[in-house]
């Protein structure tokens, strides 16, 4: 459903025609809830019994996980996750926010907040931390003088019921490669609940590049167009990167099966301890 606020603050809707994100990462193929999968498959073979070598290759593989488990989910799909790319760190989820006598978990358009409130801080990272020298610029594009970023609509996706107490950390990134001629795009979001380390909710949002003197749509300016096409070249890089990392972590994995319960003379170690 896509949802914004209209004249006279009326909720209207809205759908994009937005393509498919192109390249697809490494983890497409995979369930979507890959990474626990991961380590439930790890349990497994601890359960039936390793060596010292298989528990220490098992240790490394779970430290990995539990170390860069953002940068696991979010980086092998392109997202940035360092300090100055993300939009929202860990930011608490409140009682407030959920629906106590309905549903019993987060109100669904609080997800819609941290989309928005995480795209702001994401906008704002340029000028306050990768483009200083276009600081002034990057600001007013939160302002409705000039040239501004409008929200056209948002698309939201919810995974599972988040409930209180957890965190959230809202990452977005750039669909498409932009242009010099490029007067809207379209960003994807990911918002991951800290607490179960998986994608809480996904959204897609809409943005227009909007001049309100001239009332009408512009083209992006110099200068976030530059910066975009880094932003760009980057989440490719990092689908590359991390996306090796899973493809990696998995292989290791099914290694660890096939040395442990999963070979033709496998036998469960139920220990040493006499019969009574």
């Amino acid at each position: 459903m896509f949802l914004q606020i209209g004249e006279g603050c009326k909720l209207q809707a809205f759908v994009t025609n937005a393509a498919e994100t192109p390249n697809e990462p490494a983890t497409a193929s995979l369930n979507p809830r890959w990474l626990s999968e991961l380590k439930s498959r790890i349990g497994k073979c601890i359960m039936f019994g390793l060596s010292s070598e298989q528990t220490e290759e098992a240790g490394s593989i779970l430290q990995e996980i539990v170390l860069d488990w953002r940068e696991l989910i979010g980086g092998s799909e392109g997202f940035l996750t360092g300090k100055n790319r993300r939009g929202l760190y860990r930011q608490e989820v409140v009682w407030g926010e959920m629906l106590i006598c309905v549903t019993g978990h987060v109100n669904n358009v609080v997800y819609n907040r941290y989309a928005e409130s995480a795209r702001v801080n994401w906008t704002l990272n340029f000028a306050n931390a990768l483009d200083p020298a276009h600081k002034a610029e990057w600001r007013q594009l939160m302002t409705n003088s000039g040239i501004g970023l409008i929200l056209r609509s948002i698309r939201t996706d919810f995974k599972f019921p988040m409930k209180w107490p957890d965190r959230v950390t809202v990452l977005h990134k750039l669909r498409t490669q932009p242009t010099s001629h490029t007067d809207h795009f379209i960003l994807d979001v990911l918002i991951l609940s800290e607490l179960h380390r998986r994608p809480a909710a996904r959204c897609v949002e809409d943005i227009v590049v909007y001049d309100y003197k001239k009332a009408q749509k512009t083209p992006l300016k110099p200068f976030m167009f530059d910066k975009f096409r880094e932003t760009w070249e980057l989440q490719e890089e990092a689908k590359v990167k991390y996306g090796n990392r899973v493809t990696d972590l998995v292989s290791r994995v099914r290694e660890l099966e096939k040395s442990s319960w999963d070979r033709p003379d496998a036998k469960e170690d139920l220990g040493n301890a006499a019969n009574p």
